[in-house]
C-alpha cells in the first residue's frame, strides 16, 4: 500500500493555473480550518441546518477509536464459536466504504447491496453454521437491506440455528431498527454518529464494524486518517484537499464536469466505487455538480482518450493522460476526498450533504411494488432481437435491430454527455456484464459510466436526476430463474428487483431523459448478443 504521506499533483499545467484563484479563495476564506471546527454555515443559510447535523465526520479518526476493542471483543467471541463468515446487508455507504477496506486488507468480505435473487441466493448458500451477518441501515428502512435481514433470519432459523445470536446490527441512536433489535435481542447493536451522511461514514461504525469482524485492521485506518487530518484542516494553497476542489471546480467551469478515476497502482483496490457516490451524490444537484467516472485502468477508454468534458485523476501516481494524482494511504484518502467533495460543494455553490433527488426513484418502485398489476402486464417488448427484449421509453426509437437500436440510442447523447449502463443483474454471476463499460466508451468516444442496480440507486442516483441533464441511460434487466420469497412481504426479490429498475426509468424519463431497457431472457445468450450488437452498432 501507498505509505502514510497524503499528496495531491495537479499534472497539468494549465489546469494548476486555472485552479489556483479557487484554491486562493478557499484559503482566504478559511474554508479549511472552518470545516475541521465543523463551521455549518460553510455552504449558505439554506444548508446550514443539514449541515449542522452531517460534519461528525472530520474528527471520526478519534470519535471512533472506542470501537476498536468492542469490534475485536465481539469478534474474538464469534471465532470461539466458529463463526467467522462475515456477510454484509447495507446499500451505498454502509457497503461500499466496507468493501473498499476489506479488499485492501485482502480479508474476505460477503457484500450484499442487491436484490438480484440469485446474488442473495448464493451467500445463503455459503455454511451457514460459520455465518455471521451485519444488518447496517441508519433507520432499517432501507428496502433491500430489510429484505436481506428477513430472508437470512429465516435461513438461520431452518437450519436450526438461532438467528438472534448471528445478526449483527449497525444503526442510528433511537432509529426504528434500534428500537427492533432490542426487540428481537440481536447479538450485537453498534450505534453510530448520527451526526454522519451516508456517504461520510466510512470511519464510522457503518464502515468498521464489519470491516474489522471480518479481519481488517480498523486501527491502523484510523491511524492512517488521523496522519492526514492536520494537513486537511489547513489553510493553504498545499493543502491536497484544496487543491483537489480547485482543480475539480476550474475543470468543471471550463465544461470539464466529469471526473474520470482511475487506479495506477496505489494498492487500495475498488476505491473509485467509493468516491463515486462520495461525489455524485453530494455534487449532483441544482443542475450542476462532477460525474466521478470509475474506469478500468488508466488505459481504459474514458481515461486514455478523455475529452474536454473530462478529468483523468489517477488514485496513485500519475500516469498516461492523468491530469491529478492523489496519493495516501487508504484512511487518509477518505478523508482527503471527503474534504475536497466539501469544499468543492461550497465552490459550486451547493449543499454537499442533502440527496433531494434520491427518494423519487424508490417512491416510484413502491408504487409499483402496491400496483402488481402494473408490474405483470401492460408491458409488451417493441422489438425481440433474440434472447433480448427491447423497450423504449420516450425520445428513444425502438425500429430495426438490436444493433441500428444501440446506434440510435448512442447518438442521441450530446457528444459532451454521457451513457450509463445500469445493470440489474448478478455482479457476481453476470460480472462480465461490466465489459460493456469500455465497449460502449470505446466505440461510441463518449463518457461511459456502468452501474450494478440497485446498488448505483444509493450513489449516482441523485447524480442522474440532479446533475447536468445530458446522460442517456441504457438498463439492462434478466430473466430470474428461481426466485426469492422476502418473508412476510408480498413481494419476492425478483419482483422488487423488477420494480426498482421500472421505478427508476420512470423518473428519468419525467426528467425527459432517454431510457432503453434491454432485457435478457437468457442471460448468458442475451449478454453475448448484446455484446455482439454494441461492437456492431459501433461500426
Amino acid at each position: 500500500m501507498a505509505g502514510e504521506t497524503t499528496g495531491v499533483e495537479i499534472v497539468d499545467a494549465a489546469l494548476a493555473g486555472e485552479a489556483a484563484p479557487f484554491a486562493e479563495r478557499l484559503v482566504a476564506d478559511q474554508v479549511a480550518s472552518k470545516l475541521a471546527s465543523q463551521d455549518a454555515t460553510l455552504w449558505g443559510p439554506e444548508a446550514e441546518s443539514e449541515a449542522s447535523i452531517r460534519l461528525s465526520w472530520t474528527t471520526l479518526h478519534k470519535s471512533s477509536r472506542p470501537l476498536i476493542g468492542e469490534i475485536e471483543a465481539l469478534r474474538t467471541d464469534l471465532r470461539s464459536e466458529g463463526v467467522d463468515r462475515v456477510v454484509l446487508a447495507g446499500m451505498g455507504g454502509s457497503s461500499l466504504a466496507p468493501e473498499v477496506i476489506t479488499a485492501t486488507d485482502g480479508v474476505a468480505l460477503t457484500v450484499l447491496d442487491t436484490t438480484d435473487p440469485g446474488q442473495v441466493a448464493n451467500a445463503l448458500a455459503g455454511d451457514l453454521e460459520r455465518t455471521v451477518i451485519v444488518v447496517s441501515s441508519k433507520s432499517g428502512g432501507t428496502v433491500e437491506t430489510d429484505s436481506h435481514r428477513r430472508i437470512f433470519a429465516k435461513a438461520f432459523a431452518d437450519a436450526g440455528i438461532d438467528a438472534a445470536r448471528r445478526i449483527v446490527v449497525v444503526t442510528d441512536p433511537g432509529s426504528p431498527f434500534a428500537d427492533l433489535s432490542e426487540k428481537e435481542g440481536y447479538r450485537k447493536v453498534f450505534l453510530a454518529d448520527p451526526n454522519v451522511g451516508g456517504r461520510y461514514s466510512a470511519l464510522t461504525a457503518f464502515g468498521l464494524v464489519p470491516s474489522g469482524l471480518a479481519g481488517a485492521d480498523i486501527a491502523r485506518l484510523l491511524d492512517q486518517a488521523a496522519s492526514a487530518a492536520e494537513t486537511l484542516a489547513a489553510d493553504s494553497a498545499d493543502n491536497p484537499a484544496i487543491k483537489l476542489a480547485a482543480a475539480w471546480v476550474a475543470a468543471h467551469e471550463k465544461g470539464a464536469e466529469k471526473v474520470v478515476i482511475a487506479d495506477t497502482g496505489s494498492g487500495i483496490k475498488g476505491f473509485a466505487d467509493w468516491a463515486e457516490q462520495l461525489i455524485a451524490e453530494s455534487t449532483g444537484k441544482q443542475g450542476t455538480g462532477l460525474l466521478p467516472v470509475a474506469v478500468e485502468g488508466p488505459e481504459s477508454p474514458g481515461f486514455a482518450d478523455a475529452k474536454d468534458d473530462a478529468t483523468p485523476v489517477a488514485v496513485g501516481q500519475a500516469e498516461g493522460t492523468a491530469k491529478i494524482s492523489v496519493t495516501g494511504s487508504l484512511g487518509a484518502q477518505f478523508l482527503l476526498w471527503e474534504f475536497a467533495t466539501a469544499f468543492a460543494g461550497r465552490l459550486l455553490g451547493i449543499n454537499p450533504f442533502d440527496q433531494p433527488d434520491v427518494e423519487a426513484a424508490k417512491k416510484a418502485a413502491r408504487a409499483l411494488l402496491d400496483n402488481p398489476d402494473a408490474l405483470k402486464g401492460g408491458e409488451e417488448p417493441s422489438t425481440v432481437d433474440g434472447a433480448v427484449e427491447v423497450f423504449g421509453a420516450a425520445g428513444v426509437s425502438t425500429d430495426g435491430k438490436l444493433a441500428d437500436i444501440l446506434r440510435a440510442f448512442f447518438d442521441s447523447a450530446p457528444q459532451t454527455g454521457y451513457i450509463a449502463v445500469q445493470a440489474y443483474l448478478d455482479r457476481l454471476d453476470d460480472a462480465s456484464t461490466s465489459l460493456l463499460r469500455g465497449e460502449i466508451a470505446k466505440r461510441t468516444g463518449r463518457q461511459t459510466t456502468f452501474g450494478w442496480g440497485p446498488r448505483f440507486l444509493h450513489s449516482t442516483g441523485q447524480y442522474h436526476k440532479g446533475g447536468h441533464q445530458n446522460g442517456v441511460f441504457l438498463q439492462i434487466t434478466g430473466a430470474v430463474e428461481q426466485d426469492l420469497d422476502v418473508p412476510d412481504r408480498p413481494y419476492t426479490l425478483g419482483v422488487l428487483q423488477h420494480a426498482q429498475a421500472l421505478g427508476d426509468g420512470q423518473v428519468l424519463a419525467e426528467h425527459g431523459r432517454p431510457v432503453l431497457r434491454l432485457h435478457l431472457t437468457d442471460r448468458a445468450a442475451g449478454l453475448a448478443e448484446l455484446v455482439r450488437a454494441v461492437q456492431e452498432a459501433g461500426e
